[in-house]
């Protein structure tokens, strides 16, 4: 299976309480629901391609936990979200939840590396990540994403956890596909190719 990410940012780069005001306070963030104004019909058409594709989703705890208790409460098979997070087979990668109420999902503890790289050797099409930040930026720096599907938002929340910190690893990426919404969100489709090339002061 192809790891993808899909995540939703601002402008500024805040992937925090995207869906509403109450659904993040991590920090002290009081700036959540920053999503609902920029979505559009055609920004969740493109949402509803990519969760179609799955065939698995790899989670962080804290998504996890959101999504579990959000989405698997919605029994819906024709849901275009509900429904292929309740059917496919979802992992969790933790060290911390010791049993996990939502069907068909598997905790990675341990070496969460090797059981990403055994995930994705199945046969499929997508093994998805959806927001989890610290998780997408330790797939990274582990070399084990394939692919990044970012939806900007034309908005500046300016706090808030960022998908990239000031400090982190570096990586080279190929925009693979790129186009914009009526509401101003720019869908882009990234393909990681290693180490950036840095030019010399003299070249």
């Amino acid at each position: 299976m192809k790891l993808t990410t899909v995540t939703m940012i601002t402008l500024d780069g805040v992937l925090q309480g995207l869906g509403g005001a109450q659904e993040d306070h991590r920090g002290g963030f009081e700036r959540g629901g920053w999503l609902r104004n920029a979505s559009d019909d055609e920004s969740r058409a493109a949402l509803t391609e990519i969760y179609a594709r799955a065939d698995a989703f790899l989670f962080g705890r804290w998504t996890y936990d959101l999504f579990a208790g959000y989405w698997g409460t919605i029994q819906d098979p024709d849901d275009p979200f509900a429904g292929p997070l309740n059917r496919q087979p979802k992992y969790v990668a933790s060290n911390t939840l010791s049993e996990a109420t939502w069907p068909n999902t598997t905790v990675l503890s341990g070496d969460v590396a090797a059981a990403v790289r055994e995930s994705k050797a199945k046969p499929g099409g997508d093994l998805q990540v959806h927001g989890s930040g610290a998780l997408v930026r330790w797939l990274l720096a582990n070399d084990l994403v394939d692919e990044m599907i970012l939806f900007v938002c034309p908005v500046i929340v300016g706090q808030g956890s960022r998908l990239f910190p000031e400090n982190g690893p570096d990586t080279a990426l190929d925009l693979v596909g790129s186009r914009s919404t009526p509401n101003g969100v720019t869908i882009q489709t990234y393909r990681p190719t290693g180490r950036p090339q840095y030019a010399s002061a003299g070249s």
